[in-house]
C-alpha cells in the first residue's frame, strides 16, 4: 500500500458539532486539511468518516500516521 503525504506534523484542532459527519483525509493530498476534498481519486486511499457524538473541540491527525485515526494520538512526535 502507498504511504500518505504528511501535510503537517501536528494535529488540526476542529470544533465539531454533535450529530454531524466529517470525512477525514487519509491520503494527505487534500487542500482542505484535515478533511477530504476528493484528491484521493486514483490512489489507494479513501477518506474516513467520523460522526461527532458531542459538540466539542477534537484534534484530527495531521501526519496521517495515528493508530487512532482520524484523531491524533501523538504519533507525529516520532516522525
Amino acid at each position: 500500500m502507498s504511504q500518505p503525504d504528511i501535510p503537517q506534523k501536528a494535529p488540526y484542532p476542529v470544533d465539531v458539532t454533535e450529530g454531524k459527519k466529517y470525512f477525514w483525509c487519509a491520503c494527505g493530498k487534500s487542500a482542505k486539511q484535515p478533511f477530504c476534498d476528493g484528491s484521493h481519486e486514483g490512489t489507494d486511499f479513501t477518506p474516513m468518516a467520523y460522526a461527532a457524538t458531542e459538540t466539542k473541540t477534537l484534534y484530527f491527525c495531521g501526519c496521517k500516521s495515528a493508530k487512532t485515526s482520524p484523531l491524533c494520538d501523538g504519533s507525529h512526535n516520532t516522525l
